[in-house]
């Protein structure tokens, strides 16, 4: 699109699925896939994904192939690079996690790609090329993630310098802009962020407006502006603008919510899993709110592929708060909230972790009474959706609603349908006899028993969903509605022309409408809204 006109130009790029634009002169470079066999283009395996460069105005079938790999079939592989377009970096990954980087010098000719760091056991990220040398964010040998500076003609392990030493908390991200470094990390699941020149040196921590999340900080070299964002549950996303000289910050746009955030209050606490472990969870609620346990309360969650579930505003969950809710989420093992050990804490053969934490928050809110297993709904979408259906065979006696999401709940076939094979490194695959038995043990469909009052649910899905497809979905829900032994309903929702969540605003307003009418409902409350 022409931005200046709002004008569609010509060039249309099909096939292309987890990629980016990396731009070089007149064009970009991007990951693509073949063309997938008729009739197989949302459910196929998604094998040999290239990377091409296309030049603006052409064909798509003149576009040049810049790499490809015929011995693995099975890789990630995208492109990037940098603000001088002097270097191209490609990112290879064999699945959700673990990588390996490799440069190109596109100013000499006939240059090819270098290995720069060597995949797969760790996970590593260009940031920055400061004076020759790359800033290389990574977690080998830091489970919490540091920045190391590499110099792509001696790329071995012994040559790195540390930049951004690990600290206790995890380092989730580091980029540059305005001739600076810029770290976020995690303190309990909340945002800290600190500005360094590029050779590492402390300058300022970045005063934010509360306990929350925050994401920017991101620009050329010479910017001397930047802007970054703000939100917590009780605080819209607002935009600030920020002066990486004196470190001063200013409101730039507010969201406009008709919403009064000093009517709620969030809380942290931190509760026991079954094995003794210490999980946070964050606990929003009107402010007075009587601990009776007569509250509908909503508990969400992910646990995996090691992302972080932080602090964020939902214009859809006042509905829940003003009449008298409770929103709780925990921040389970599986994900990157306190590094690669708390990943490796939920997956694979520590998988039953991620449940164990999501039924003790569960246990929680009864306990302390926020709730009752007659008022406690609980939602998760894809990994998360995986995570309800698990906990909703295993203690279907805590919950009144469940609300499994786009999930992954055939654990044994997953791996056969577009990119499910990548999520082996995190689950392990059925084709492995130890990893079979231990999915087995946890897959949602196969635990399902016929003759059982199950909780009233509303599973959730889309008919162009080729992330986890709709099979997975229709199957549970086929096979739990011939198991339920009660009146509890148990429904699916299939929209149309959308993938792994709403595709527009109509669509996604649409299913909130039905997922809180459904809430409501079921726990015989009557929502009014003020």
């Amino acid at each position: 699109m022409d931005v200046a006109t709002k004008t569609e130009l010509p060039d249309r790029i099909r096939w292309v699925k987890f990629s980016g634009a990396a731009w070089k002169g007149d064009g970009f470079f991007y990951s693509g896939y073949d063309k997938p066999a008729p009739g197989q283009e949302l459910k196929g395996k998604n094998e040999y994904q290239k990377v091409f460069y296309h030049k603006l105005g052409d064909a798509q079938e003149k576009d040049a192939l810049v790499w490809e790999d015929k011995a693995h079939p099975l890789r990630y592989v995208s492109a990037g690079t940098t603000e001088d377009e002097k270097y191209l970096f490609l990112i290879l990954s064999e699945g959700t996690s673990g990588s390996e980087v490799h440069i190109k010098d596109l100013g000499k000719k006939g240059a090819k790609f270098e290995l720069l760091v060597k995949g797969f056991a760790y996970d590593a990220a260009p940031v920055e090329i400061v004076a020759g040398r790359v800033l290389v964010y990574t977690n080998e040998d830091a489970p919490n993630f540091r920045v190391v500076s590499i110099d792509p003609a001696k790329p071995a392990k012994e040559n790195w310098q540390t930049i951004i030493p690990e600290k206790p908390e995890v380092l989730s991200g580091a980029g540059t802009a305005g001739g600076y470094l810029f770290t976020n990390y995690l303190k309990d699941a909340n945002t800290r962020v600190y500005q360094h020149d590029l050779s590492g040196k402390l300058i300022r921590e970045i005063g934010l407006p509360a306990l929350g999340t925050a994401g920017g900080f991101g620009g050329k070299r010479d910017e001397k502006v930047l802007f970054y964002t703000f939100t917590s549950f009780t605080y819209p996303p607002a935009i600030y603008k920020y002066d990486p000289a004196t470190g001063a910050s200013e409101v730039f746009r507010k969201s406009e919510v008709k919403f009064n955030p000093a009517d709620y209050e969030t809380n942290q606490v931190f509760y026991a899993s079954k094995d003794g472990t210490k999980v946070p969870m964050f606990i929003v609620h009107k402010k007075g709110l009587k601990l009776d346990g007569r509250n509908p309360a909503y508990l969400t969650g992910y646990g995996g592929f090691n992302i972080s579930e932080q602090p964020g505003f939902s214009a859809a969950n006042i509905i829940l708060l003003e009449n008298g809710g409770v929103f709780a989420l925990p921040n389970l093992r599986g994900g990157g909230e306190y590094g690669e050990s708390w990943h490796k804490a939920g997956m694979l053969l520590n998988k039953q972790n991620v449940f164990d934490d999501f039924i003790a928050a569960a246990e929680y809110l009864i306990r302390e009474k926020y709730t009752s297993k007659d008022r406690l709904a609980v939602a998760g979408g894809s990994n998360g959706g995986l995570l309800i259906g698990a906990v909703m065979t295993q203690r279907l006696d805590l919950f009144r609603v469940c609300f499994p999401a786009v999930g992954v709940m055939d654990m044994l076939r997953y791996h056969k349908f577009t990119v499910g094979w990548g999520w082996a490194v995190e689950y392990g695959s059925s084709d492995n006899e130890k990893d079979f038995r231990n999915l087995y043990a946890y897959s949602p469909l196969h635990n399902l028993k016929a003759g059982v009052c199950y909780p009233a649910t509303l599973v959730t899905t889309a008919d162009h969903d080729d992330r986890v497809v709709p099979a997975h979905s229709f199957k549970f829900a086929a096979t739990l509605q011939a198991s339920q032994a009660c009146a509890n309903p148990v429904l699916i929702r299939i929209e149309i022309r959308s993938g792994h969540g709403s595709s527009n605003l109509s669509k996604a307003i649409d299913a909130l409408t039905d997922q809180w009418s459904f809430l409501f409902f079921n726990m015989g409350v009557t929502p009014g809204y003020k």
